[in-house]
């Protein structure tokens, strides 16, 4: 079973097997090796129950094709773009679904460099083969097949990303979701003996016994919330289900948005690396930019998506790259995103500035006010996007760069279309909770 529809933008997704099957593991595997011919490539795994026998099935279709397989195992998704670069492969396959409920199952592609294959990139080339009869000649030797330890490597990496001995005692609760983090985060979490970490649901367990992976639905850091509270800690960190990103909780229980982790981030990073380039996406607060050159660097807003951000980090050789989503993006790393990175990255920071996150966000919090993304379903996607323009144009600058942005001279606003679905996303921020709840209500009014 392959059924088309599984292709996404940017990755392949759906529900285990009624959408996508063993069958159509193997026949991506071969889509894959005939698309870009790469000699040699690594798959890896997620906790998913379906993930052994779709990971091994993609192996199956590749080496079948005649690459070389690499066989990682159970690895977290940038566990997958860290050994592509590290080991030098034409490409490689990561069987995850990342934070979506237990039934699910999908696969994250890349090529070369861990440069991401999406529906601009490759993506629907892979499906058309994938749903055709085999191109490969009938003859064809098959590739070998090894396994291969990637840890030992990866967490060297991701740590050479912060001065472990800067990193001073920090009481840390981490909710890995029984996803991908309580793999990966132990023997990263052993060379940094300084820091108190109380771990809750690191076992992998793919039915996702106490919550759904996706820290972005705030029923699911409820818990997050309530444990830092309760145990008076200093930071709570809570990641999604194949640990490409996390989402932190400061000491007062307040989540904290992703594109105040982005201006926290790329301060810190600013001072490693003085005048460099970093993205950010059209949803960001103004905070983002604003920071960034107030610590001399230089801000270059982007489209949404990990296969825009990644190729405009390229052409710019940008040091950091951050989403609103929590997706963070570093040069160093292959110009792939982490969700273990920013973590060690934020750690130091609250031992560098010697303050609580809760006052290093202070100045955010008082001058920034943002509604977050509201989901809003349409009937007519481009109808209202035009309407949204026509009525708010003329108070600000527009820009058609993803969806429609308008910036005024106290409050900004973006409206995207969903990939996926008939609905548009709302991002709206204004310099007083007053205003940002009134332009809010009036945006609301006029889509729905």
């Amino acid at each position: 079973m392959l059924d088309p529809r599984v292709f996404k933008a940017y990755d392949v997704r759906g529900v285990y097997p009624a959408e996508m099957d063993e069958d159509g593991a193997r026949a991506i595997g071969r889509a894959y090796v005939e698309q870009f011919e790469p000699k040699r490539i690594a798959v890896g795994r997620d906790m998913r129950v379906s993930s052994p026998t779709m990971a091994k099935a993609a192996i199956e279709g590749a080496s079948a094709a005649g690459a070389d397989v690499v066989d990682i195992g159970l690895v977290g998704t940038e566990m997958l773009y860290a050994a592509v670069g590290h080991l030098g492969l034409d490409g490689g396959i990561q069987v995850t679904a990342s934070h979506n409920p237990k039934e699910y199952t999908g696969m994250k592609i890349v090529r070369r460099g861990a440069l991401p294959v999406g529906g601009d990139s490759g993506l629907l080339d892979i499906r058309d083969r994938a749903v055709s009869p085999p191109a490969t000649p009938r003859d064809q030797v098959p590739g070998q097949v090894r396994d291969e330890d990637v840890f030992p490597a990866y967490v060297d990496k991701v740590l050479s990303f912060i001065d472990i001995d800067e990193v001073l005692p920090l009481n840390v609760l981490i909710d890995a979701a029984n996803g991908m983090a309580g793999v990966m985060l132990p023997p990263v979490l052993a060379r940094l003996p300084k820091l108190e970490v109380r771990p809750f649901y690191f076992e992998p367990d793919g039915t996702f016994p106490n919550h759904e992976p996706n820290p972005l639905l705030p029923e699911n850091r409820e818990f997050i919330v309530k444990k830092t509270l309760e145990l008076g800690a200093g930071l709570g960190v809570a990641f999604d289900g194949d640990a490409d990103r996390c989402f932190f909780v400061d000491d007062t229980g307040e989540f904290v948005p992703g594109d105040f982790v982005t201006a926290l981030l790329a301060e810190g990073i600013l001072e490693k690396h003085p005048g460099a380039k970093i993205i950010y996406d059209v949803r960001a607060s103004w905070a983002v930019p604003e920071t960034i050159k107030r610590a001399g660097g230089i801000p270059l807003i982007n489209r949404v998506g990990h296969a825009f951000i990644k190729q405009r980090m390229r052409e710019e050789d940008a040091v950091f790259g951050g989403e609103v989503s929590g997706h963070y993006y570093f040069r160093d790393f292959y110009q792939a995103d982490s969700g273990v990175i920013p973590f060690l990255l934020i750690v130091e920071l609250i031992a560098r500035r010697g303050q609580r996150l809760s006052e290093l966000l202070h100045p955010y919090r008082e001058h920034y006010f943002l509604t977050g993304e509201i989901n809003v379903p349409v009937t007519d996607v481009a109808v209202k996007l035009q309407e949204i323009k026509e009525r708010f144009g003329a108070e600000g600058k527009v820009s058609h760069l993803d969806g429609i942005s308008i910036e005024a001279e106290d409050w900004h606003l973006n409206v995207r279309p969903s990939n996926t679905e008939p609905l548009l996303r709302l991002n709206l921020e204004a310099l007083s909770q007053e205003l940002m709840e009134e332009k809010r209500d009036e945006v609301l009014a006029h889509i729905s």
